[in-house]
């Protein structure tokens, strides 16, 4: 009987493996494209907020006070 449990745990560890490799497997490219999409709207909107904080002066941390 405990060669037996002693059988099931390569079992359950293959059993495992395969669950796992078929979730690391699975398509994400949905994902991407709307997460793609999203960091093109931010990176237009930090260009948008770049370009109205260049109309002030720029001040260093180095500028004495």
């Amino acid at each position: 009987m405990a060669s037996l449990a002693w059988l099931l745990i390569p079992l359950f560890a293959a059993i495992g493996a395969a669950i796992w490799g078929s979730w690391a497997a699975r398509d994400r490219t949905q994902g991407d494209i709307s997460e793609l999409a999203g960091y093109a709207r931010f990176r237009e909107a930090m260009d948008r907020a770049d370009g109205a904080g260049q109309r002030e002066k720029a001040h260093s941390g180095s500028d004495a006070v």
